[in-house]
């Protein structure tokens, strides 16, 4: 009995809940990245960074009504930095190398949030958008240290001795370098998740809604609407760094070729399909995106297609579903569903409420009706 009421006290507050999930969630990465072939575990290690980056996001133009279509720029950012610190020769452990993308990308989105929090609307679009095609080319300036055309190749880091003899424990095998590579994004993952669900509970999370509902209401209540905005562009910008430098290890290769239009274009299509404003749509949106051409691609195999109308089929299989999501579902999968739920709510307390009772009418009318 005591252990359901300690676990209930945990989950009564905000925090606890979050950090069960969160233990779960690791404890399910662990048991995937563990047992699973090396395809599947490149798989999910794709996913984990386009998830991360999905999910920042969802925070910048979900919660706080900032469309970017730059967000590619600041992964590129953040692959650079990892890449080039990678390759150096300080012998830095992986950790370190992510958090100096994190912290180079952050400290770009604080200078770009503090520019785009005077534009609105499709001005911002339209900056961001110059920033996601001016960021790749600055790889072609700088090629003596960022490699041009080409790119970078970037080494994987060193298993160390702790987590190889942690997962030989678990699993009797030994972890190869890339699988370590898995593990590390499917715990950023569930590490980004946690942090971004606390702070979109919190007062700063409701002041972000408040800017994105209502400007006016907002600051007549005492918001600073400029401060709120770098905020969110700040956190989003710190996500699309570690997104970008993991996506360098799983990738091994930073190129200008990796970070196009179509990448920042990627990520707002699986924010819109799972649900603005939405963490777990952001994991819908961002698995759609890893595994569906995937699936699409073996389906035309088995249809007797060849290997090249496969991979042509990939695309229109993606676009039909963005359509279908559109129509049937236009807050997207998670934000629809949540409606639905709310509009059934709402219509069982509308059926448990006791009917209205009309007071009897007097005597005196009763016998005049007669």
């Amino acid at each position: 009995m005591q252990q359901p009421q300690a676990l209930r006290r945990v989950t009564d507050h905000t925090l606890g809940r979050h950090l069960v999930v969160g233990a779960v969630g690791v404890v399910v990465v662990v048991a995937l990245m563990s047992f699973l072939g090396s395809f599947r575990v490149s798989q999910l290690a794709s996913f984990s960074y386009l998830a991360i980056a999905a999910a920042g996001l969802t925070v910048l133009t979900g919660l706080n009504g900032q469309l970017s279509l730059g967000h590619g720029a600041f992964m590129a950012i953040g692959a650079y930095t990892a890449a080039v610190l990678q390759r150096s020769d300080s012998g830095l452990p992986v950790v370190v190398v992510l958090l100096g993308a994190v912290v180079v990308a952050t400290l770009v989105g604080a200078v770009v949030g503090m520019a785009a929090a005077r534009l609105h609307g499709p001005y911002l679009a339209g900056a961001t958008l110059a920033l996601a095609i001016a960021v790749p080319g600055l790889a072609i300036f700088w090629s003596d240290l960022l490699g041009g055309e080409q790119g970078l190749t970037v080494p994987l880091p060193e298993v160390p001795g702790w987590f190889a003899d942690a997962v030989f424990f678990l699993t009797a095998t030994d972890p190869s370098s890339s699988r370590y590579v898995a593990y590390l994004a499917g715990v950023a993952l569930v590490l980004v998740l946690v942090l971004l669900a606390n702070v979109s509970s919190s007062r700063v999370g409701r002041r972000w809604k408040a800017v994105r509902d209502d400007e006016v209401a907002a600051q007549l209540a005492g918001i600073d609407l400029g401060r709120a905005r770098v905020l969110a562009f700040v956190v989003s910008a710190a996500c699309a760094g570690l997104a970008g430098g993991l996506m360098a290890f799983v990738v091994r290769l930073t190129a200008p070729s990796g970070f196009t239009l179509t990448l920042s274009l990627t990520l707002v299509t699986a924010i819109v399909l799972g649900g603005l404003g939405s963490l777990a749509g952001a994991l819908i949106g961002a698995a759609l995106l890893t595994f569906l051409p995937q699936l699409a691609t073996g389906l035309g195999g088995d249809l007797g297609l060849t290997d090249v109308q496969a991979a042509e089929l990939a695309p229109l299989v993606y676009g039909v579903v963005m359509v279908l999501v559109i129509l049937l579902a236009p807050g997207g999968l998670v934000g629809t569903v949540r409606m639905r739920q709310a509009r059934r709510a709402a219509l069982r307390a509308a059926a448990a409420a006791p009917a209205p009772q009309h007071d009897a009418p007097p005597s005196s009318e009763r016998e005049r009706s007669s």
